[in-house]
């Protein structure tokens, strides 16, 4: 095992050799990217970059929330991120009499900032290399089961030993399937309070017409600002808590961008699956991407039809309505240009390459020669059961909340059953009853109620018989009516979607009050037939993965000079290249930014999508620019495209210049290229950011909030 770890090393030693619009690079490892960059037009060392003792870039860049990337932009701890990053904060603090959603928001003070309970940020202090440590303690004659224990057991080792006396925390995760492994540590700060937020006219211009798609007219940002105990630490929500103080925090540009523009973008990438094979591919198009698309459109439909009839429900399902029609646009667009950019035909070539430099060697033959054939009959298991996965994971896990929720109650009826004792029990029912108002807050019985008969008969439609459980299966091709009066007794006769009801019951928890009620038998069988359904789908988990593994480090061995590098996994990275343009299709050319023209050019009074508010409108129209337009040469530009390399989780990352300064804000891919997280595309594939320009010019001459324009470092 030792070996794979020289072949990753032998990676690195090459990593000159790469395209420098590709790849996700670990911070720690840029010495071999650092020429190459410079050349492009870095005007900083690797230590200005990633430093462990002293100020550097990482320190200004944190993980916001848990899906998102924030930077730090004053001495104050202001953070600027996405705005569809700090929706869902944006929302929970909107009201039908302060909606924050439609008309923004903006504190003068620090006292009018918003507290967001549970928001985090998250701050990488260093990482280091512990893949020899994991790797000798394993050996092929193990099983994939053995091999994860010790790997778990290290790790947690790991993990203890560099948090030992201190207030942070460690992430071990492996790399290239298992090959290789690395220890970050945080230091992750409680209180994050909402500072500015444009409406959502801005914010979201577009909307999902727009997503994933270039030209861009989007002014996605929001602010935010960090606090910290008096004396310095993290620290839960206080009063008393002080503006945290940053070891660094990004200068802005007022030079704008041009073509050719050297741009990196550091940030926290979801997911990537670069190693995917032929087999995943197919599974992709003919299976996973159709049943979620197909799911989420009914739920979307469902939100939709309640939401345009009441503006508190509009309110109530906004950040459930944007999260899953942002990922459901992105799978058709995957699927698309998966065919459109012939990435099973790209990865057949790849995988017969390998499969030859493999089989010319007995001893390549004997380690590597079964990768591809165990990975083949491992996709071949599961595409029979790939379409009722997702039924399961759309239509049940993500789908009617109440089955969810009520099937959480298991834990207090199970502690009843076994009598476990008043103070367990009673403890159980208090932490059940704290989650109550949270989960009523946003909750619209007819909206569940509706999806739920929906699903049912989509379930029904599409699952095999045998998959399906019996409590929904007695009514496959029952017409309608005949679903929607059962699911209608169902609700009736549930205590899950009254909050009073529930606490009552949770005041002298009873067996019978749980058991017997219609949703939570419902709730109960589905996900106990999903636990079920799991052990089949998962038959040939160990299969696959060992297959991945050897297929992973065979393509190391055998081109070590190659484009590779890790797959995204929501740790830090730095993705470098250029502000460009690009040509989408034949006779079609994309300049590389949009202009406040545009914005008139799409507004639309009917659609909600393109509505421009009044006042941005006449500053607009009367080119009220201030000095955000100077840098190119009377024109307001908008957002502008790169040929950086990132995926979700990059949203709200900052796009840095040569200098280091901050020059634009990331927060979306294009079209043509959405099947990069599986291939990428280098003619096709480009960053869409927010020009720093733009943010500047909506927070000073739209909302006029000059205290937070004096707040920050600007460079001409």
């Amino acid at each position: 095992m030792k070996r794979f770890f020289t072949l990753f090393l032998i990676f690195i030693l090459n990593a000159g050799y790469v395209s420098a619009d590709e790849g996700m690079w670990l911070l720690m490892l840029l010495d071999k990217n650092i020429e190459t960059m410079q050349k492009m037009g870095l005007k900083l060392d690797v230590e200005d970059i990633y430093h462990v003792n002293k100020s550097s870039l990482k320190d200004a860049i944190i993980q916001f929330g848990g899906g998102c990337t924030g930077e730090i932009i004053s001495e104050n701890g202001l953070v600027l991120t996405n705005h569809h990053c700090g929706y869902g904060q944006i929302q929970s603090h909107s009201t039908v009499e302060h909606d924050y959603l439609t008309n923004g928001f903006w504190a003068n003070n620090y006292k009018e900032e918003l507290k967001n309970p549970g928001l985090t940020a998250k701050f990488l202090v260093r990482m280091d290399d512990v893949s020899d440590r994991i790797l000798k303690l394993l050996n092929d004659k193990q099983t994939e089961q053995e091999r994860q224990k010790i790997i778990d057991n290290e790790i947690k080792l790991i993990k203890d030993e560099v948090t030992k006396g201190t207030e942070y925390t460690a992430d071990v995760k492996p790399f290239f399937d298992g090959n290789a492994f690395y220890v970050f540590v945080y230091e992750i700060y409680k209180d994050v309070r909402l500072v500015g937020a444009p409406p959502s006219a801005i914010g979201k211009f577009g909307a999902d017409t727009d997503n994933w798609t270039w030209p861009r007219h989007t002014g996605d940002f929001a602010l935010f600002r960090i606090y910290m105990s008096p004396d310095g630490k993290p620290a839960e929500y206080s009063e008393d808590n002080i503006p945290f103080k940053p070891k660094h925090h990004l200068p802005i540009s007022l030079s704008g961008v041009k073509k050719d523009d050297f741009v990196m973008i550091l940030g926290y990438p979801g997911s990537t699956d670069r190693y995917l094979t032929s087999y995943g591919v197919q599974n992709n198009i003919k299976y996973k991407n159709p049943t979620i698309v197909e799911v989420r459109e009914k739920k979307l439909a469902v939100m939709r039809e309640f939401m345009n009839k009441d503006d508190a429900v509009r309110i109530q399902y906004a950040t459930k309505y944007a999260q899953t029609s942002n990922y459901w646009k992105y799978f058709i667009g995957q699927t698309q240009q998966l065919k459109n950019n012939r990435v099973f035909e790209k990865k057949m070539i790849l995988e017969n390459d390998l499969k030859s430099w493999i089989e010319a060697d007995p001893a390549r033959e004997k380690k590597y020669g079964k990768a591809l054939s165990q990975i083949e009959e491992a996709y071949n298991h599961m595409n029979k059961y790939e379409v009722a996965l997702w039924y399961y994971l759309e239509a049940v896990i993500r789908g009617p909340e109440v089955i969810l929720m009520s099937y959480r109650y298991n834990a207090l009826t199970n502690a009843i059953k076994e009598k476990r004792g008043d103070e367990i029990i009673n403890n159980i029912a208090k932490n059940l009853k704290s989650q109550l108002d949270k989960h009523f807050k946003d909750y619209y019985v007819e909206i569940d109620k509706k999806m739920m008969a929906e699903l049912i008969m989509m379930f029904n439609k599409n699952v095999h018989s045998t998959l399906v459980p019996k409590e929904i299966l007695k009514l496959k091709n029952q017409p309608a009516n005949r679903v929607y009066a059962f699911v209608d007794k169902l609700y009736k006769n549930t205590i899950f979607t009254d909050k009073e009801k529930i606490e009552k019951a949770l005041d002298n928890p009873k067996l019978s009050t749980f058991a017997k009620d219609p949703i939570f038998v419902l709730s109960t069988s589905l996900l106990n037939s999903y636990f079920q359904f799991l052990d089949i789908y998962n038959e040939k988990e160990e299969m696959l993965s060992m297959g991945k593994r050897n297929f992973a480090a065979a393509l190391l061995e055998k081109d070590p000079k190659k484009t590779v590098y890790p797959n995204a996994n929501s740790t830090m990275r730095l993705t470098y290249g250029q502000v460009l343009d690009y040509e989408p299709r034949n006779a079609v050319h994309y300049n590389y930014y949009t202009t406040f023209k545009g914005i008139l050019e799409k507004e639309d009074p009917t659609k909600y999508e393109f509505i421009v508010p009044e006042k941005q409108k006449e500053l607009l129209t009367t080119k009220s620019f201030g000095q955000y337009a100077n840098a190119y040469g009377g024109e307001l530009h908008i957002n502008f495209i790169s040929n950086n390399d990132i995926t979700g989780g990059n949203s709200g990352s900052p796009v840095i210049n040569g200098k280091g300064e901050l020059v634009g804000l990331a927060f979306d891919g294009n079209w043509e290229a959405m099947s990069g997280d599986i291939s990428f595309e280098p003619k096709l594939q480009r960053t869409i950011s927010v020009d720093i320009l733009y943010v500047l010019y909506i927070i000073d001459q739209y909302a006029g909030a000059k205290h937070i324009i004096n707040e920050l470092t600007l460079v001409k």
